[in-house]
């Protein structure tokens, strides 16, 4: 699992940058929240999960670690487009949908803390 979250951190990276060199070419900065955040939630913490469960295989085979891996990736997802989309199309409609990807994500990121907190032991 701890390769996988590398990979899918690595896109992220490619997708934060790229809204980023975007942004920098057209002097159009609307969308730096959602490039923020997919460098911070997508790239950063996704590699240091990545890194981690890479370190310490015991962590990443629980169904904690299984957890925190689809309620990241999912939730992350829908709260990016939904902002992505609540910018473009400057509809505060789309609150919840942000909304609801954060909460799915932010519940992904407990569950990592918590196991980490809980399970994480010297080798």
């Amino acid at each position: 699992m701890g390769i996988l979250l590398i990979k899918i951190s690595s896109v992220y990276f490619a997708i934060g940058v790229a809204i980023g060199y975007y942004m920098s070419i057209v002097h159009e900065y609307a969308l730096t929240p959602v490039h923020v955040h997919i460098n911070l939630l997508g790239w950063t913490a996704l590699m240091l999960a990545g890194i981690i469960y890479h370190l310490f295989p015991d962590l990443a085979a629980s169904k904690l670690a299984i957890f925190h891996f689809w309620f990241h990736n999912i939730g992350l997802p829908i709260m990016m487009m939904g902002l992505f989309f609540m910018i473009v199309m400057e509809d505060d409609g789309l609150v919840p949908l942000v909304a609801t990807g954060a909460s799915i994500t932010v519940i992904g990121i407990f569950l990592f803390v918590f196991h980490v907190l809980k399970n994480l032991k010297p080798s």
